[in-house]
């Protein structure tokens, strides 16, 4: 029943669903329906908690200062295990990042993210206290566009590709920590001639 009311808010909109449709989608009656589920609002809040959950758990063993490894590593693991959550999650993590705060339920959901967001922002500044990432930036800044990568897949990957999940998640990788530019290309020429400094990144050790 959950897969398949994920499956309609994102093609209808959460709150172009109705239980109905729901019901209706299943082959069952609303009263059928809700003798299993409260609400719709129920159905949504596992929804979220499905993709937050997994997330959650990422983020914060790879917060965890007392791993033993570095915050550059666990910033590599975290980026490769978020791509893995994002694939096997895809649908309750694409309807997580639709959600716009119109309900109890979607304004918990981001309240939760904005935490994640500081963790993330934590490990992207302790990688940058170590040389491995720029610290040009705000460390803030970084983690959005960073995991703003990861995020972007749900826009175009589908699975059953010919990428699969590990391959996807070295290629996330490698775009984020070491550019586009191959190893052998010449740095692209600024406004004067000049080998434009701007566009040089630190890549990480490791």
């Amino acid at each position: 029943m959950l897969r398949r009311a994920i499956e309609l808010f994102n093609r209808q909109g959460y709150d172009g669903t109705s239980m109905g449709d729901i019901a209706q989608e299943l082959g069952l009656t609303k009263s059928a329906i809700y003798h299993h589920v409260p609400s719709k609002e129920h159905l949504l809040s596992a929804a979220l908690d499905e993709a937050l959950g997994e997330l959650t758990a990422a983020i914060e063993e790879a917060a965890d200062a007392s791993a033993g490894t570095t915050a550059t590593q666990r910033l590599h693991d975290v980026v490769h295990r978020s791509v893995r959550i994002l694939v096997d999650h895809l649908p309750a993590v694409t309807l997580l990042l639709r959600v716009r705060g119109n309900s109890e339920v979607e304004q918990a959901a981001l309240a939760r993210r904005r935490v994640l967001d500081d963790r993330l922002a934590g490990l992207v500044a302790a990688a940058a206290e170590e040389g491995s990432v720029r610290a040009d930036l705000p460390p803030e800044l970084l983690s959005r566009l960073l995991f703003g990568l990861v995020n972007s897949l749900v826009e175009w990957y589908r699975p059953g590709g010919p990428l699969d999940t590990d391959a996807l998640a070295r290629a996330v990788g490698a775009i984020a920590f070491d550019g586009l530019r191959g190893p052998a290309s010449p740095l692209p020429e600024g406004p004067a001639g000049q080998a434009s400094k701007s566009t040089v990144t630190a890549s990480p050790t490791g």
